[in-house]
């Protein structure tokens, strides 16, 4: 680890750089590694809108002087944020914020996380959190269930181009679909709820809301602090009007956008 240093004073630098670099500091006196300082307060300036997209950061090498650190605390601090999906990097052009990832879920089709990801052109995959059979009063009374009612409970990190784009928690009521007890979650759930259930999900309703991410969630976000997602609930129904499956997936904030099209 590098030697810490007394965090220096406010810099002086050229005008490109003196705006980031005025709002930048340093503690010593903390035990958080200099690159998660730096790495949690750019993200904040770029969820702010103090760094818009497009801004130009300081070079590692200007930075690292500056904030009298190494380049290799600039280095790990810029190649998180990239990671991350918050900065670019363009050759001669440096380093700048990114615009963040659209993705849009339409109105109208019920889709896998995979089918949804293929339509963006981004590769899917799935990391397996958990997999149980639980009984949960409060699940049980958004089904409508008695709370001695077992559900196939799933928590799942959804990746897009392998970086975590949602933390998933879902139910499935078991008295309507037993097999879900027993998925061995490849696939697409509602093929399989279909193919080994006998349930076709015919309609659905979904809700979208801000929310700051848990512990578990900014855990799987690699966030070092609770930081903006968007929250999406969704209920989806049997053609018979069955409530079959409910989640919660939260997105990340900075990389997720949701757009609706309108009519008059």
């Amino acid at each position: 680890m590098n030697a810490r240093h007394a965090a220096p004073p406010a810099p002086h630098t050229g005008a490109a750089s003196e705006g980031i670099l005025a709002k930048l500091r340093l503690d010593s006196k903390t035990s958080e590694p200099y690159y998660q300082q730096l790495k949690r307060q750019i993200q904040a300036l770029i969820d702010s809108g103090d760094l818009p997209t497009g801004s130009n950061l300081p070079s590692e090498r200007v930075l690292a002087e500056a904030l009298q650190v190494s380049r290799t605390t600039i280095k790990r601090c810029y190649n998180d944020l990239r990671h991350a999906h918050l900065l670019s990097t363009h050759g001669r052009g440096g380093t700048q914020v990114q615009a963040p990832q659209k993705i849009h879920q339409p109105i109208g089709k019920l889709k896998s996380f995979a089918e949804d990801m293929r339509e963006r052109g981004m590769a899917a995959s799935t990391q397996l959190v958990t997999h149980d059979v639980v009984q949960d009063r409060m699940i049980a009374s958004i089904f409508g269930r008695p709370s001695v009612n077992s559900f196939a409970k799933l928590v799942r990190i959804r990746l897009a181009d392998g970086q975590p784009l949602a933390r998933e928690v879902a139910w499935y009521d078991l008295a309507l679909a037993p097999p879900m007890a027993d998925w061995d979650t490849r696939g697409s759930v509602y093929a399989y709820l279909q193919e080994h259930c006998g349930l076709a999900l015919t309609a659905a309703e979904q809700t979208i809301e801000a929310v700051m991410s848990s512990e578990a969630e900014s855990k799987a976000f690699n966030y070092t602090a609770p930081a903006p997602c968007l929250l999406l609930k969704r209920k989806s129904f049997s053609s018979d009007n069955k409530l079959v499956e409910y989640i919660e997936s939260t997105y990340r904030g900075e990389a997720y956008a949701y757009r609706l099209n309108l009519t008059p």
